[in-house]
């Protein structure tokens, strides 16, 4: 055999070792999806999720609303998927396309154990917009408005037409939410971008008790 030949059957063997190995192997699959990992997030398939992260999944990639997983997660009140997510690195701040974030729809849920989590994270409970604050009032969450204050929330913190919490609260029909943000001290005279405030907005509802708590403070 000459050497000509055996260097061709060489270079012919090396061709199909590399094919060989560069075949997927039985089980191995593709970069995850933005969808599938939608779809374990939102039902709280803790392992499966594991396994996308490990496959390579991005732990803050959106579904096709533009929210990130931290949200959906909060939002459906898993605790398991948001921590496996928080030690993913998680951007605990991400937003929605409307502007919520993690720690606003868990106040809004009512979750106290997952505004604590988030907060431990390193969520952020001033910013412009709408507030985990104005959230946690607007779902009469009265622990979590509490903590929210201890953690230095802004009491008066309004939303870009104007609303505070204090509003929220009365427009709801949150009774003990309103006694809770008065003696707090929240601004009972502030008014939101059309000119109205909270005693506006009680008289608006027919909240007569409503009506009365706030002129007690002061409202006019």
């Amino acid at each position: 055999m000459s050497i000509e030949i055996r260097q061709r059957r060489r270079i012919a063997l090396a061709g199909l070792l590399a094919a060989a190995f560069s075949v997927v192997t039985p089980g191995a699959r593709a970069q995850p999806s933005a969808a599938d990992f939608a779809v374990a997030v939102a039902n709280d398939q803790v392992q499966e999720i594991k396994r996308l992260l490990a496959a390579g999944a991005d732990p803050n990639t959106v579904d096709r609303n533009g929210d990130p997983m931290l949200v959906i997660a909060a939002r459906a009140g898993s605790a398991a998927t948001v921590d496996v997510l928080l030690a993913a690195r998680a951007n605990v701040n991400a937003r929605t396309g409307f502007g919520d974030t993690a720690l606003m729809v868990a106040a809004l849920g009512g979750r106290s154990d997952l505004v604590r989590k988030l907060r431990a994270a390193g969520a952020e409970v001033n910013h412009k917009g709408w507030t985990a604050l104005i959230y946690a009032a607007t779902g009469g969450h009265d622990e979590i408005v509490r903590y929210l204050l201890a953690e230095g929330a802004d009491i008066d913190a309004a939303a870009p037409n104007g609303t505070t919490a204090l509003m929220m609260a009365v427009r709801e029909g949150r009774s003990s939410t309103l006694d809770l943000l008065i003696v707090r001290g929240a601004d009972v005279n502030r008014r939101n971008d059309a000119g109205a405030s909270a005693l506006d907005w009680a008289r608006r509802g027919k909240q007569p008790a409503m009506v009365g708590r706030l002129q007690r403070a002061g409202a006019r």
